[in-house]
Parts: structure tokens; C-alpha cells; sequence
């Protein structure tokens, strides 16, 4: 099962300071006792900021990760315009982090990343997951979010669209069950997701 899916900064925006990232969306699956075991007598309000947190270590964490495997590749992410989402994915770094139990989940998971540009999108899975089949559920999510919600152009406001991203992860990822699609099933996901997206 996928725990979480975020979108958040992997480099230095303007506002930020060179350390820093932002979470700009997330999206928790599953019940929470299964990523908050310890911290079982917490008012909702409690869990919620715990929840938070906890995403936000895991977008630090993604986002160190980044900074290194561009460090390692020598070359710097490919600054692509809009209309050239598909270039900017091509040439997107990748990789999985291991999160260790207690760091910050309570179980040991590992976090699938893409880094297009400034951009993080990152799944958090159970160990157990077939990290091939999740790899390309987040590309398949990625490349919706690149070309449906512009998220590469200035201003791009991801917050005012998480209701577009909430529907591509109730298609793509129900429930954080990744799914084995077939060719038919995927061209009428295609379909359904570039109606929706038209709106």
C-alpha cells in the first residue's frame, strides 16, 4: 500500500532559504494508526500537525536526496518551458529513499522520487510494495500533473488545484492501491482524466 503522495519544492524558490522546502500538496492514504502508532491519545487537531510534520520530514529528506543526485550527475536540472513538460520529465531525476522505522513513520517505508525542475513528487510505500508498479504509478501521476495543471509555469498555484489532483489520485492510485492497469484500461483512463481535466 502507498502511505502518502506529496509535491513539494526540491530547490531554493526565492522565498526560501537554501535548506528549506515546502510542501505544497499532500495526501495521506490508509488509517492513521498505521503512521501514527506510537502516539495513539491525540486529539485531532494533534494528529493533524503530527501528520504534517511527519510529511514534511519526508520532503527534507527527498529533497537532500535530490541535491545529491544532481550533485553526483553533474549537470543541472533542464529548465523547461511550458508546453515542454514531456523534456522536462524525460530528463527528470529518480530515486527511492529508505526511511528507517521511527523516521519519521512508525514502520519502516521507502519513498519514491521524481525531481522535474523545482518540483518533488514523491510516494511513500510499505516495504513490502512492488517499487517497479509504483515507479510508474508517480510517473504516470507526474506527467498528468505536468500537463494538465501547468505546473512548470510561473505563478503555477497548485494549492488552488488540489481538488485536480485529489481526482487523479482517486483514478490512479485508489485508496493508495497501486494498480496493474492493462493497455485498454490505461487508454480509458487517458480518456476519462483529459475529460475531467477539460472542465
Amino acid at each position: 500500500m502507498v502511505r502518502c503522495f506529496l509535491i513539494h519544492t526540491v530547490c531554493p524558490v526565492s522565498a526560501l532559504s537554501p535548506g528549506e522546502t515546502r510542501v505544497l500538496y499532500s495526501r495521506v492514504f490508509g488509517p492513521d494508526d498505521g503512521v501514527l502508532d506510537q502516539d495513539r491519545d491525540l486529539n485531532p487537531e494533534e494528529t493533524r500537525i503530527l501528520l504534517r510534520e511527519k510529511v514534511a520530514v519526508v520532503a527534507r529528506q527527498v529533497t537532500s536526496a535530490v541535491s545529491l543526485s544532481r550533485e553526483a550527475s553533474g549537470r543541472p536540472p533542464v529548465e523547461a518551458v511550458p508546453g515542454e513538460e514531456a523534456l522536462a520529465l524525460q530528463e527528470a531525476s529518480s530515486g527511492v529513499v529508505r526511511l528507517r522505522a521511527g523516521d519519521p513513520f512508525s514502520q519502516e517505508m521507502s519513498a519514491l522520487w521524481l525531481g522535474v525542475q523545482s518540483l518533488g513528487f514523491t510516494l511513500v510505500c510499505e516495504p513490502h510494495e512492488n517499487l517497479l508498479l509504483a515507479e510508474g504509478t508517480l510517473r504516470s501521476l507526474t506527467r498528468h500533473c505536468l500537463d494538465h495543471l501547468h505546473m512548470l509555469g510561473q505563478g503555477s498555484e497548485v494549492l488552488l488545484r488540489s481538488s485536480r489532483i485529489d481526482f487523479l489520485l482517486s483514478r490512479l492510485l485508489p485508496h493508495g492501491q497501486l494498480l496493474f492497469l492493462n493497455h485498454r484500461f490505461a487508454q480509458s483512463l487517458e480518456k476519462e482524466v483529459a475529460a475531467y481535466m477539460a472542465k
